[in-house]
């Protein structure tokens, strides 16, 4: 499970390096082997283990391609996913249509979500935690079943 934010750089040959607390396990469940691919509702990227991965695609395969709407899905998402793998300095290649929808520049976040990671530029993404608390502690988001039933 992956969790917590950290600071990393996009170097010049548009390569980013994965925190070493994450590189034994990557190694160890899939070999380094990572696929990247836009998310649908930010503007970061998603990278995803292989084996998530793989999870994701056959959920994907299900969907139906007469379906317009989830014909969209499997576009966008397969479309733009990029296989990716952690090379021995633990440096990942992130591809230009992938840096182009995040807006990726030099300094970005690297944000585990549990069985994935989000990566987001700095800036967009000290923005995003501003707006989400702010609508937290306002009342503003609608407080679910699910979410009234999590004790923190």
């Amino acid at each position: 499970m992956f969790r917590g934010t950290s600071a990393i750089t996009l170097d010049s040959k548009n390569r980013i390096t994965i925190p070493t607390r994450y590189r034994e396990e990557l190694f160890a469940d899939c070999q380094g082997k990572m696929v990247c691919t836009v998310d649908t509702q930010h503007p970061c990227l998603l990278l995803y283990p292989l084996p998530e991965w793989e999870e994701i695609e056959l959920k994907l395969c299900e969907l139906s391609s007469m379906n317009p709407q989830e014909r969209l899905l499997q576009q966008v998402l397969l479309g733009n996913a990029s296989d990716c793998e952690i090379d021995k300095s633990g440096r990942l290649l992130i591809n230009g249509p992938l840096r182009q929808h995040a807006g990726l520049k030099k300094n970005l976040m690297l944000v585990g979500q549990l069985r994935k990671f989000e990566i987001w530029n700095d800036s967009a993404w000290q923005n995003q935690m501003q707006q989400g608390i702010a609508q937290i502690q306002s009342g503003e988001i609608e407080l679910t079943d699910r979410l009234l039933d999590l004790s923190l």
